[in-house]
């Protein structure tokens, strides 16, 4: 079983194995979550699709056997649940922007799990660039220190 097979069974039953939404154990806080759980599996679902452009000429990257486009698929599925993890009480900043940047996540986290699905590496290619928007529109807002220092965003000194 691969390792981001192992992080989505583990989320997965965490989920599953909380009765009620009032009961439960933050185990991770924000940062962790995001270090240990969201950007693994963003990571990987970016890295899954793309094209490599250099001497030898245009060599495209894509998964080509069932067990990789399940592991994409699984990465994806971490991406939407993990917005439903940054609504748990302990985690939430805030009741608006913050609900409405996590919704976002989970709504384009499956619109990648869509994309997983048809097993096109093309719509993978979009999802990714909508879950990397809704990573950085979030990120503009509660983390902007984590921002690439050309995204305009990240410039605190211009507010």
């Amino acid at each position: 079983m691969t390792k981001i097979n192992w992080l989505v069974a583990t989320v997965l039953l965490l989920i599953a194995c909380a009765p009620d939404t009032e009961r439960f154990t933050l185990v991770a806080d924000v940062p962790e979550l995001m270090n240990s759980v969201l950007e693994p599996a963003a990571e990987f679902y970016w890295d899954a699709v793309g094209y490599i452009l250099d001497e030898n000429g245009v060599r495209e990257i894509r998964p080509n056997t069932a067990e990789e486009w399940e592991a994409v698929r699984n990465a994806a599925f971490i991406i939407a649940e993990s917005g439903n993890l940054l609504l748990m009480d302990g985690r939430v900043r805030d009741r608006g922007d913050w609900t409405a940047l996590s919704e976002a996540l989970i709504e384009t986290g499956q619109q990648a799990i869509k994309a997983a699905d048809l097993r096109d590496a093309s719509a993978v290619f979009d999802a990714g660039a909508e879950v990397y928007y809704a990573c950085a529109n979030c990120h503009a807002k509660y983390a902007v220190e984590t921002l690439r220092p050309n995204d305009v965003r990240s410039d605190t000194t211009s507010s």
